[in-house]
């Protein structure tokens, strides 16, 4: 355990599972107070309990505006400014060109675009000037991927989110990344492969397209992450930091 974010004060959308729950708990071992985000509340309280430390829970669809205004209302019940926004929820579904529907158009630029932007946007009257924000994108952005398409766009955005903002934000010295993860082990993987052997056939033979030769853990991402926000990467700005065994490069 380390203090590198003692006092800070620490947002992370989408922490009930997977990378954001990994990077709260890294966050919180770090001395962090951390404040997350998770859509159903009996996940929100298991997350709380497994992550421990000065952790907060707020209930909240990052795609809904007023849900995004509670968070912020509650982190102004306990801190004066924010340091760091970790704007990590999102999430996507598989459907090919053929069987794209309005409504799963809809409902995934509303959870990874929309919800980025506001989270990101509503945050800043909060974050102090010399703030980091990380974006969660993927490598899907740069990458053809078969039937996620409509996904793979959305974290296209989010990359450029990245870029453009470290413009707009420049007078305040805020630096904006994003951390594009690879396959990583999580239960929104399993579930978007279907679930069982079906889902660890798929993995199996995917790993084989990974020059380091497994899947990542969320804990790798996590670790990423807390070295974007900190001072040790205080001259890094608006870069995409691929996690993923190499799998972009070749």
């Amino acid at each position: 355990m380390t203090s590198k974010f003692e006092n800070k004060v620490v947002v992370v959308t989408g922490g009930t599972s997977g990378i954001g729950l990994a990077t709260a708990r890294a966050f919180a071992e770090a001395g962090a107070s951390v404040f997350i985000t998770g859509r159903r509340q009996e996940a929100l309280d298991t997350a709380v309990k497994q992550i421990g430390g000065r952790i907060t829970g707020v209930r909240g669809d990052m795609a809904v505006l007023a849900d995004i205004d509670r968070l912020y209302d509650a982190v102004q019940q306990k801190h004066a400014q924010i340091d760091v926004v970790f704007a990590n929820a999102g999430g996507g579904e598989l459907a090919p060109l053929g069987a794209i529907t309005e409504e799963h158009y809809q409902d995934t630029f509303d959870s990874n675009v929309k919800g980025v932007l506001f989270t990101v946007q509503k945050a800043l009257p909060l974050l102090r000037d010399g703030g980091s924000i990380i974006l969660t994108a993927s490598t899907t952005s740069i990458k053809g991927t078969g039937a996620f398409s409509v996904y793979s766009a959305t974290k296209a955005a989010v990359r450029n989110f990245a870029r453009s903002w470290i413009l707009d934000l420049k007078d305040r010295h805020i630096r904006v990344n994003a951390v594009s993860p690879g396959l990583t082990e999580t239960a929104g993987l399993n579930d978007l492969f279907g679930g069982g052997e079906d889902a660890q056939g798929i993995k199996d033979y995917l790993v084989g397209q990974i020059p380091a030769g497994r899947i990542g853990q969320p804990e790798e991402i996590a670790k990423a992450v807390l070295f974007l926000a900190s001072e040790d990467a205080s001259y890094i700005n608006g870069i995409e930091l691929f996690v993923d065994g190499g799998q972009a490069q070749i």
